[in-house]
Protein backbone atom coordinates (compact mmCIF):
# COMPACT_ATOMS: atom_id res chain seq x y z
CA UNK A 1 0.00 0.00 0.00
CA UNK A 2 1.79 2.99 -1.45
CA UNK A 3 1.41 6.32 0.62
CA UNK A 4 1.76 9.67 -1.49
CA UNK A 5 2.14 12.82 -0.14
CA UNK A 6 0.37 15.76 -1.70
CA UNK A 7 3.01 18.75 -2.38
CA UNK A 8 0.49 21.47 -3.81
CA UNK A 9 -3.29 22.54 -3.70
CA UNK A 10 -5.96 22.26 -5.31
CA UNK A 11 -5.44 19.36 -8.07
CA UNK A 12 -8.64 17.06 -8.36
CA UNK A 13 -7.52 13.75 -6.26
CA UNK A 14 -7.55 11.39 -9.72
CA UNK A 15 -5.85 14.49 -11.23
CA UNK A 16 -3.37 14.15 -8.84
CA UNK A 17 -2.98 10.52 -8.54
CA UNK A 18 -2.77 10.01 -11.80
CA UNK A 19 0.26 11.98 -11.89
CA UNK A 20 1.74 10.35 -9.10
CA UNK A 21 1.45 7.09 -9.73
CA UNK A 22 3.98 7.73 -12.60
CA UNK A 23 1.51 7.23 -15.81
CA UNK A 24 0.79 3.61 -14.78
CA UNK A 25 -3.01 3.99 -14.77
CA UNK A 26 -5.35 6.88 -16.06
CA UNK A 27 -7.77 9.08 -14.71
CA UNK A 28 -10.29 7.13 -15.17
CA UNK A 29 -8.72 3.80 -13.87
CA UNK A 30 -8.06 6.18 -10.76
CA UNK A 31 -11.12 7.10 -10.07
CA UNK A 32 -12.21 3.51 -9.96
CA UNK A 33 -9.81 2.67 -7.62
CA UNK A 34 -11.55 5.48 -5.69
CA UNK A 35 -14.96 4.08 -6.12
CA UNK A 36 -13.59 0.74 -4.89
CA UNK A 37 -12.23 2.28 -1.62
CA UNK A 38 -8.75 1.90 -2.27
CA UNK A 39 -7.83 5.57 -1.65
CA UNK A 40 -7.94 6.67 2.01
CA UNK A 41 -7.32 9.75 3.50
CA UNK A 42 -6.74 9.40 7.11
CA UNK A 43 -8.29 6.16 7.31
CA UNK A 44 -11.36 6.93 5.68
CA UNK A 45 -12.51 6.68 1.39
CA UNK A 46 -12.15 10.05 -0.46
CA UNK A 47 -14.78 11.09 -2.48
CA UNK A 48 -13.96 11.50 -6.22
CA UNK A 49 -14.63 15.45 -6.28
CA UNK A 50 -11.69 16.01 -3.58
CA UNK A 51 -9.22 18.73 -4.19
CA UNK A 52 -5.96 18.10 -2.28
CA UNK A 53 -4.24 19.88 0.30
CA UNK A 54 -0.51 20.19 0.65
CA UNK A 55 0.90 17.78 3.20
CA UNK A 56 -2.17 15.28 2.76
CA UNK A 57 -0.69 11.68 2.82
CA UNK A 58 -3.25 9.47 0.50
CA UNK A 59 -3.29 5.40 1.68
CA UNK A 60 -3.83 4.02 -1.85
CA UNK A 61 -3.92 -0.41 -2.78
CA UNK A 62 -3.13 -0.70 -6.02
CA UNK A 63 -4.63 -4.13 -7.07
CA UNK A 64 -2.75 -6.87 -8.05
CA UNK A 65 -2.22 -6.85 -11.59
CA UNK A 66 -4.25 -9.73 -13.87
CA UNK A 67 -2.38 -10.74 -16.92
CA UNK A 68 -5.14 -12.21 -19.47
CA UNK A 69 -4.24 -14.70 -22.17
CA UNK A 70 -2.60 -12.35 -24.89
CA UNK A 71 -1.57 -15.20 -27.88
CA UNK A 72 2.37 -14.34 -27.93
CA UNK A 73 3.17 -13.75 -31.93
CA UNK A 74 6.05 -14.52 -33.64
CA UNK A 75 6.77 -11.10 -35.05
CA UNK A 76 10.52 -9.87 -35.84
CA UNK A 77 11.33 -7.13 -34.04
CA UNK A 78 14.41 -4.77 -34.82
CA UNK A 79 16.32 -4.60 -31.14
CA UNK A 80 18.32 -1.99 -30.31
CA UNK A 81 19.03 -2.98 -26.66
CA UNK A 82 17.93 -5.92 -24.64
CA UNK A 83 19.36 -6.83 -21.27
CA UNK A 84 18.05 -9.07 -18.31
CA UNK A 85 15.80 -5.66 -17.34
CA UNK A 86 14.99 -3.32 -20.04
CA UNK A 87 14.15 -3.90 -23.97
CA UNK A 88 14.18 -1.05 -26.60
CA UNK A 89 12.52 -1.79 -29.84
CA UNK A 90 12.66 -0.07 -32.89
CA UNK A 91 9.07 0.30 -33.45
CA UNK A 92 7.98 0.30 -37.30
CA UNK A 93 5.45 2.52 -38.48
CA UNK A 94 1.71 1.13 -39.00
CA UNK A 95 2.02 -1.25 -35.43
CA UNK A 96 -0.31 -0.85 -32.58
CA UNK A 97 1.36 -1.43 -29.26
CA UNK A 98 -0.83 -2.65 -27.48
CA UNK A 99 -4.18 -4.82 -28.22
CA UNK A 100 -7.01 -2.24 -27.77
CA UNK A 101 -10.49 -2.83 -30.16
CA UNK A 102 -9.94 -3.08 -33.21
CA UNK A 103 -6.28 -4.29 -33.11
CA UNK A 104 -7.16 -8.07 -30.57
CA UNK A 105 -3.66 -8.78 -32.09
CA UNK A 106 -0.22 -8.35 -34.05
CA UNK A 107 0.96 -5.78 -31.63
CA UNK A 108 4.37 -5.02 -30.13
CA UNK A 109 2.94 -6.85 -26.65
CA UNK A 110 2.23 -9.73 -29.04
CA UNK A 111 5.38 -9.76 -30.62
CA UNK A 112 7.42 -8.94 -26.82
CA UNK A 113 5.28 -11.73 -25.27
CA UNK A 114 6.85 -13.84 -27.68
CA UNK A 115 10.14 -12.61 -27.81
CA UNK A 116 10.45 -12.27 -23.84
CA UNK A 117 8.34 -15.23 -22.86
CA UNK A 118 7.20 -14.18 -19.34
CA UNK A 119 9.88 -11.71 -18.73
CA UNK A 120 7.63 -9.04 -19.08
CA UNK A 121 6.73 -6.67 -15.78
CA UNK A 122 3.22 -6.90 -14.72
CA UNK A 123 2.81 -3.36 -13.69
CA UNK A 124 1.69 -2.20 -17.37
CA UNK A 125 -2.18 -4.32 -16.44
CA UNK A 126 -3.47 -7.05 -18.28
CA UNK A 127 -3.42 -5.62 -21.91
CA UNK A 128 0.08 -3.96 -21.64
CA UNK A 129 2.37 -5.88 -20.04
CA UNK A 130 5.75 -4.24 -19.85
CA UNK A 131 4.64 -0.97 -21.55
CA UNK A 132 6.10 1.90 -19.48
CA UNK A 133 5.31 4.61 -22.78
CA UNK A 134 3.47 4.43 -25.78
CA UNK A 135 4.01 5.74 -29.31
CA UNK A 136 0.85 5.91 -31.63
CA UNK A 137 0.54 3.60 -34.57
CA UNK A 138 1.74 5.42 -36.89
CA UNK A 139 4.99 6.85 -35.12
CA UNK A 140 7.89 4.76 -35.32
CA UNK A 141 10.75 4.55 -33.55
CA UNK A 142 12.38 3.41 -30.10
CA UNK A 143 10.35 2.04 -27.45
CA UNK A 144 11.18 0.80 -23.81
CA UNK A 145 9.76 -1.98 -22.21
CA UNK A 146 10.55 -3.12 -18.91
CA UNK A 147 11.27 -7.04 -18.22
CA UNK A 148 10.12 -6.96 -14.26
CA UNK A 149 8.57 -4.72 -11.89
CA UNK A 150 11.28 -3.22 -10.27
CA UNK A 151 12.78 -1.78 -13.83
CA UNK A 152 8.77 -0.68 -14.49
CA UNK A 153 8.72 1.31 -11.48
CA UNK A 154 12.43 3.28 -12.00
CA UNK A 155 11.58 4.10 -15.38
CA UNK A 156 7.76 5.32 -14.59
CA UNK A 157 9.76 7.37 -11.90
CA UNK A 158 12.29 8.79 -14.54
CA UNK A 159 9.43 10.01 -17.01
CA UNK A 160 7.69 11.39 -13.97
CA UNK A 161 10.97 13.08 -12.58
CA UNK A 162 11.50 14.35 -16.37
CA UNK A 163 14.86 12.06 -16.39
CA UNK A 164 14.34 9.72 -19.34
CA UNK A 165 14.87 11.68 -22.42
CA UNK A 166 13.13 11.26 -25.98
CA UNK A 167 14.12 12.86 -29.25
CA UNK A 168 11.69 13.06 -31.85
CA UNK A 169 12.34 14.03 -35.75
CA UNK A 170 9.30 15.27 -37.57
CA UNK A 171 7.92 16.88 -40.96
CA UNK A 172 6.07 19.96 -40.32
CA UNK A 173 3.39 22.09 -42.50
CA UNK A 174 4.83 25.19 -43.35
CA UNK A 175 7.60 27.25 -43.04
CA UNK A 176 8.70 27.95 -39.17
CA UNK A 177 11.21 30.80 -38.80
CA UNK A 178 12.18 30.59 -35.58
CA UNK A 179 15.20 28.39 -35.29
CA UNK A 180 14.25 27.04 -32.04
CA UNK A 181 11.79 27.72 -29.66
CA UNK A 182 9.66 25.80 -27.05
CA UNK A 183 5.74 25.19 -26.41
CA UNK A 184 4.09 25.04 -23.12
CA UNK A 185 0.54 24.72 -23.44
CA UNK A 186 -1.67 22.13 -21.17
CA UNK A 187 -2.82 19.19 -23.03
CA UNK A 188 -6.25 17.21 -22.10
CA UNK A 189 -8.82 15.09 -23.68
CA UNK A 190 -11.25 16.92 -26.83
CA UNK A 191 -14.51 18.85 -24.91
CA UNK A 192 -16.82 17.40 -27.91
CA UNK A 193 -14.42 14.42 -29.01
CA UNK A 194 -13.10 11.73 -27.07
CA UNK A 195 -10.86 10.23 -29.36
CA UNK A 196 -8.85 13.76 -30.25
CA UNK A 197 -6.34 15.55 -27.24
CA UNK A 198 -6.75 19.35 -27.30
CA UNK A 199 -5.55 22.53 -25.82
CA UNK A 200 -7.51 23.17 -22.83
CA UNK A 201 -7.63 26.32 -20.87
CA UNK A 202 -8.59 24.72 -17.67
CA UNK A 203 -8.26 21.12 -17.02
CA UNK A 204 -5.19 20.23 -18.73
CA UNK A 205 -2.04 18.73 -18.00
CA UNK A 206 1.03 20.34 -17.70
CA UNK A 207 2.60 19.75 -21.08
CA UNK A 208 5.85 21.24 -22.46
CA UNK A 209 7.57 20.67 -25.78
CA UNK A 210 11.12 21.55 -27.29
CA UNK A 211 11.65 22.33 -30.92
CA UNK A 212 14.71 23.10 -33.14
CA UNK A 213 14.66 23.39 -37.03
CA UNK A 214 16.94 20.97 -39.21
CA UNK A 215 15.69 22.54 -42.28
CA UNK A 216 13.42 24.24 -44.75
CA UNK A 217 11.98 22.87 -47.33
CA UNK A 218 9.26 24.67 -49.58
CA UNK A 219 5.98 24.82 -47.06
CA UNK A 220 7.64 22.22 -45.12
CA UNK A 221 10.16 22.38 -42.51
CA UNK A 222 12.14 19.06 -40.53
CA UNK A 223 12.14 19.67 -37.47
CA UNK A 224 13.81 18.26 -33.97
CA UNK A 225 11.71 17.68 -30.64
CA UNK A 226 12.44 16.86 -27.17
CA UNK A 227 9.87 16.10 -25.28
CA UNK A 228 10.15 17.69 -21.14
CA UNK A 229 6.62 16.05 -20.40
CA UNK A 230 4.92 12.88 -22.71
CA UNK A 231 1.24 13.67 -23.06
CA UNK A 232 -0.87 11.75 -25.65
CA UNK A 233 -0.30 12.78 -29.02
CA UNK A 234 1.88 16.23 -27.71
CA UNK A 235 4.06 16.50 -30.58
CA UNK A 236 0.72 16.78 -32.52
CA UNK A 237 -1.54 19.01 -30.49
CA UNK A 238 1.66 21.36 -29.81
CA UNK A 239 2.64 21.87 -33.59
CA UNK A 240 -0.89 22.17 -34.50
CA UNK A 241 -1.31 24.77 -32.05
CA UNK A 242 1.79 27.18 -32.99
CA UNK A 243 0.10 26.35 -37.05
CA UNK A 244 2.39 23.69 -37.97
CA UNK A 245 0.59 20.51 -38.01
CA UNK A 246 2.81 17.24 -38.99
CA UNK A 247 2.62 16.44 -42.64
CA UNK A 248 0.41 13.58 -42.77
CA UNK A 249 -2.09 13.97 -39.30
CA UNK A 250 -5.15 13.66 -41.02
CA UNK A 251 -6.59 14.38 -36.93
CA UNK A 252 -4.90 17.61 -36.35
CA UNK A 253 -3.53 18.96 -39.48
CA UNK A 254 -4.87 18.54 -43.06
CA UNK A 255 -7.64 16.02 -43.82
CA UNK A 256 -6.22 14.38 -47.11
CA UNK A 257 -3.15 12.86 -47.50
CA UNK A 258 0.18 14.38 -48.84
CA UNK A 259 3.31 13.54 -50.10
CA UNK A 260 2.06 9.37 -49.92
CA UNK A 261 1.34 9.76 -45.82
CA UNK A 262 -1.61 8.94 -44.01
CA UNK A 263 -0.38 9.41 -40.65
CA UNK A 264 1.80 11.65 -39.22
CA UNK A 265 5.69 11.94 -40.64
CA UNK A 266 6.92 11.63 -36.73
CA UNK A 267 10.13 9.36 -35.50
CA UNK A 268 11.17 8.64 -31.92
CA UNK A 269 14.46 8.72 -32.57
CA UNK A 270 16.85 8.81 -29.67
CA UNK A 271 15.94 7.89 -25.93
CA UNK A 272 18.51 8.52 -22.55
CA UNK A 273 17.64 6.52 -19.64
CA UNK A 274 19.62 5.61 -16.70
CA UNK A 275 19.57 1.71 -16.46
CA UNK A 276 17.33 0.68 -13.22
CA UNK A 277 19.43 -1.87 -12.14
CA UNK A 278 23.25 -0.47 -12.71
CA UNK A 279 22.76 3.20 -12.88
CA UNK A 280 24.46 3.60 -16.11
CA UNK A 281 23.18 6.23 -18.61
CA UNK A 282 21.92 4.71 -21.78
CA UNK A 283 22.00 6.70 -25.01
CA UNK A 284 20.64 5.37 -28.06
CA UNK A 285 19.57 6.29 -31.77
CA UNK A 286 17.98 4.94 -35.12
CA UNK A 287 17.93 6.23 -38.14
CA UNK A 288 15.32 7.73 -40.09
CA UNK A 289 13.01 5.04 -41.80
CA UNK A 290 12.82 4.84 -45.51
CA UNK A 291 9.15 6.45 -45.20
CA UNK A 292 10.89 9.79 -43.89
CA UNK A 293 13.93 9.70 -45.98
CA UNK A 294 11.68 9.03 -48.95
CA UNK A 295 9.41 12.22 -47.76
CA UNK A 296 12.58 14.74 -47.28
CA UNK A 297 13.54 13.49 -50.98
CA UNK A 298 10.34 14.25 -52.23
CA UNK A 299 10.63 17.55 -50.72
CA UNK A 300 13.51 18.56 -52.91
CA UNK A 301 16.56 20.45 -51.62
CA UNK A 302 16.27 22.70 -48.10
CA UNK A 303 16.16 26.23 -48.72
CA UNK A 304 17.71 29.44 -46.58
Amino acid sequence: MPKIEAAETGARIDVFLAGALGGEYSRSAVQRLIEEGRVLLDGRPVRKNHRVTAGEVFDVTLPEPVRLEIAAQEIALDVVYEDGDVIVVNKPRGMVVHPAPGHPDLTLVNALLAHCGESLSGIGGAMRPGIVHRLDKDTSGLIIAAKNDFAHRSLSQQLKDRTLSRVYEAVVIGRIREDFGTISAPIGRHPTDRKRQAILKQGGREAVTHFEVVARYNGYTHVRCRLETGRTHQIRVHMAYIGHPLLGDLVYGRKKPEKGLSGQCLHAKALKFTHPRTGEEIRLETPLPPYFTDVLRALGEPVD
